[in-house]
C-alpha cells in the first residue's frame, strides 16, 4: 500500500540520483564541454575555446589507433581468461563441497590487494636479471626473455589485471550455483546424470543469467582498467606501444597538460563502452527470444 504514495519512493531515490548525477553525469557534461577548449593546466586557466578541433585530432592521432586496439585486445583476452576460468573454477568448486569458504578467501584475496602492489610484484617477476619467470627459465635450460618487449608486453601486462580479478567473478558465479534448488539435482541424479551432464544442461544454463552480467562488468572494466598497466609499462613502453585508453588519456592530461584533448578520450572511452554495452545487451535479448 506505501507504493501508492509515489512521494515515499522518490524519497528514498533521491539520494542515490542526487550522488549519480553529482559523480557522474555532471562530470561527464563537464567533460563534454570542456572537449571543446583548449585548457593548458589542470586548474582551467587561460582556456581557449577551438570547437571541434580536438575531435579532428583525435581522429588523426596514431597513439589514439593503437590505444583502442591495445584496449580492445585486453578486452577479449579478458573475457576469454577471466571470466572464463571465474567459471571453471567457480564449477570446480561447487563440485568438490568440501572448504568452500576456504576457496572463496583465497581466490578472492587478491581483489583486495592495491593494483599498485601488485603491479610492483608483476615487475619483479618480468625482471631479466632476477625475475621469477626468468629464474625459471633458467632452471629448465633456456635463456632469459625481455618479458616487456613490444611482442609480449600487452600480454604481460594483461596478465596481473587477469589474474586480479578472475576471483572477484568467481565469487559471483559461485554465488550464482548456489542458488539453484537442490531438488533439480536430486531429480536430474535419480534419471543417472553424469557430472559433465550436469554442468552441461543444468547448472549452466541455469546460471546463464549471472555469466551474461559478469560478461558486461568485465567488458566495461577492461575500458576503464589504468593502475596494473600505468604502473607496470608507464607512458607506454616499450616505444609507446602498449597504452590503453585510460594510460593515454592520464598521460594526456598530467603529463602533456592537454586537459581539453584529455576530455576528448574520456568523451570516446564513454562512447566505446556504451556502444559495446548496447550491443552486448542486444545479442543477450536476441538469445533469450
Amino acid at each position: 500500500m506505501i507504493y501508492k504514495n509515489k512521494k515515499i519512493i522518490w524519497i528514498f531515490l533521491f539520494p542515490t540520483i542526487l550522488f549519480i548525477s553529482l559523480f557522474l553525469y555532471l562530470p561527464f557534461l563537464a567533460s563534454l564541454f570542456n572537449s571543446l577548449y583548449d585548457i593548458p593546466n589542470i586548474a582551467g586557466i587561460g582556456k581557449t575555446f577551438i570547437g571541434l578541433k580536438n575531435y579532428i585530432e583525435l581522429f588523426e592521432d596514431p597513439i589514439i589507433i593503437d590505444a583502442i586496439k591495445n584496449t580492445l585486445i585486453m578486452m577479449l583476452l579478458t573475457v576469454v581468461f577471466e571470466l572464463g576460468l571465474a567459471i571453471v573454477l567457480a564449477l570446480l568448486v561447487d563440485s568438490t563441497k568440501v572448504a568452500q569458504k576456504i576457496y572463496r578467501t583465497i581466490f578472492f584475496f587478491p581483489v583486495v590487494i592495491s593494483a599498485t602492489a601488485i603491479g610492483l610484484m608483476f615487475i619483479l617477476f618480468y625482471d631479466y636479471n632476477v625475475g621469477l619467470f626468468n629464474q625459471a627459465l633458467v632452471k629448465f635450460g633456456q635463456e632469459p626473455k625481455l618479458w616487456l618487449d613490444e611482442g609480449k608486453a600487452l600480454a604481460m601486462i594483461s596478465l596481473p589485471v587477469i589474474w586480479q580479478y578472475v576471483g572477484f567473478y568467481f565469487v559471483i558465479i559461485l554465488t550464482g550455483i548456489a542458488t539453484i534448488p537442490e531438488d533439480i539435482y536430486e531429480s536430474a541424479y535419480l534419471e543417472g546424470i553424469t557430472g559433465f551432464q550436469k554442468v552441461r544442461y543444468i547448472t549452466l544454463p541455469l546460471i546463464k543469467g549471472v555469466i551474461k552480467t559478469c560478461l558486461i562488468l568485465v567488458i566495461t572494466g577492461s575500458l576503464k582498467v589504468f593502475d596494473l598497466p600505468w604502473t607496470i609499462a608507464p607512458r607506454g613502453m616499450p616505444n609507446q606501444t602498449t597504452y590503453l585508453l585510460g594510460t593515454y588519456q592520464y598521460k594526456t592530461v598530467y603529463e602533456a597538460s592537454r586537459v581539453g584533448y584529455g576530455c576528448t578520450i574520456a568523451i570516446l572511452i564513454v562512447t566505446i563502452g556504451l556502444v559495446i554495452s548496447l550491443a552486448v545487451n542486444k545479442f543477450i535479448k536476441q538469445e533469450e527470444l
